[in-house]
């Protein structure tokens, strides 16, 4: 992961505000995935269940079945309630971590075990470690394989488990049920049919499967799955996603391609954080043509200063809010020292309200990231 000196962090983030987040999320019940019931779920109170985001009653029927796609029109009245408790839960654990790494005050580590313990390792109140039932549709499938994008979120958690390691409220069996609970779903997410799929969809939804197999991979030691993932990254991810101007012309086909080309690339990015190593680094590598993570930030980041240039239909959905401060301006820039992506990044709005726009940032406290690459 990328290094960076302790001064510059300091410079780059705000920690009064970190702080007062944080003691916020000191103030918060502890959230679990059986808050919400799943009416329509075959699973049990355990069990994550979604409805796919972009799918719609049927209005040719009298029930409503089987439902509809309206790509890019997200439904508000699908079962979106897990995926926001999972949302909460992540924002709440990376915003203590954060300021238990800037402060070192037990408070914010205990408040975040606590999190922790409630969500994924205590019988009554647990999420199972699968997606069966993630992003169904009413009348079509009780769970699909692109569902697994559902969890990205869940990339934060690791990295927090990671900074509180020192604290004595992360004891050596909470910290092992953790690493036994996202060991198992990695096991889950690369055997089982569902998550093989996802694995080798052809645009966003396979960068974000290896997006989290590496994030859980480092996080549980498994090193043939990091090299499995890097080997995927030069002999598909990129070469099959992206376009010799360092376009992604799958997203760009979509109803929201300007919100999708942004999502993919922090996701790519997110990639060459995780897997890069001084041995093999992804941030310098390139196709014979040129293709590489630098070559798609150059195409994009002209469109993120200004985006009354951008050369492709505006987004049905959202468009309005974007671009913000997605976390790889932040590690790109320092990465490859373009300090105009790191002054564009400290320039944008990083805790933007739209839930649609909320639902495409993966990281949240990209400091707890940057601090575990001088580890």
């Amino acid at each position: 992961m990328t290094s960076v000196g302790r001064d510059r962090l300091e410079r780059l983030f705000n920690p009064d505000l970190m702080i007062r987040k944080a003691k916020m999320s000191l103030e918060a019940e502890p959230v679990h995935i059986t808050d919400a019931v799943a009416m329509m779920s075959p699973g049990n109170m355990h069990d994550y269940y979604s409805n796919g985001d972009y799918w719609w009653p049927n209005p040719g029927t009298p029930d409503g079945l089987p439902y509809i796609r309206r790509d890019g029109e997200s439904n508000p009245d699908n079962f979106h309630s897990h995926r926001i408790l999972l949302r909460q839960m992540r924002t709440h654990v990376a915003r203590l971590a954060s300021a238990y790494a800037v402060t070192g005050q037990e408070e914010f580590a205990d408040k975040a075990v606590l999190f922790l313990k409630r969500f994924f390792l205590d019988e009554e109140t647990r999420m199972n470690p699968h997606l069966l039932y993630a992003q169904a549709i009413p009348g079509v499938c009780e769970g699909r394989g692109i569902g697994i994008i559902d969890t990205l979120h869940l990339i934060d958690v690791p990295i927090a488990v990671q900074a509180l390691l020192s604290s004595p409220h992360m004891c050596e069996e909470v910290a092992a049920g953790l690493k036994l609970w996202f060991a198992d779903y990695l096991r889950w997410m690369s055997t089982h049919a569902n998550g093989l799929e996802e694995m080798n969809e052809c645009n966003n939804h396979s960068v974000c499967w290896f997006v989290q197999a590496a994030v859980f991979a480092h996080f549980t030691g498994n090193d043939a799955m990091m090299d499995f993932c890097r080997k995927r990254y030069k002999e598909k991810l990129l070469p099959d996603q992206m376009d010799v101007d360092g376009s992604f012309p799958r997203e760009l086909a979509r109803t929201k391609p300007y919100a999708y080309s942004i999502f993919q690339l922090d996701n790519l990015v997110t990639l060459c954080h995780v897997l890069s190593t001084p041995e093999d680094n992804l941030w310098t590598y390139r196709l014979p043509d040129g293709r590489s993570i630098e070559q798609g930030l150059r195409f994009l980041f002209p469109y993120l200063v200004n985006k009354e240039s951008w050369p492709y239909p505006p987004d049905v959905e959202a468009f309005d809010g974007w671009p913000v401060g997605m976390s790889s301006l932040l590690f790109a820039g320092l990465a490859l020292k373009r300090n105009e992506c790191v002054d564009l990044w400290v320039c944008l709005e990083k805790d933007p309200q739209d839930t649609e726009i909320r639902r495409n940032m993966a990281i949240r406290e990209p400091l707890l990231w940057l601090l575990q690459g001088r580890r």
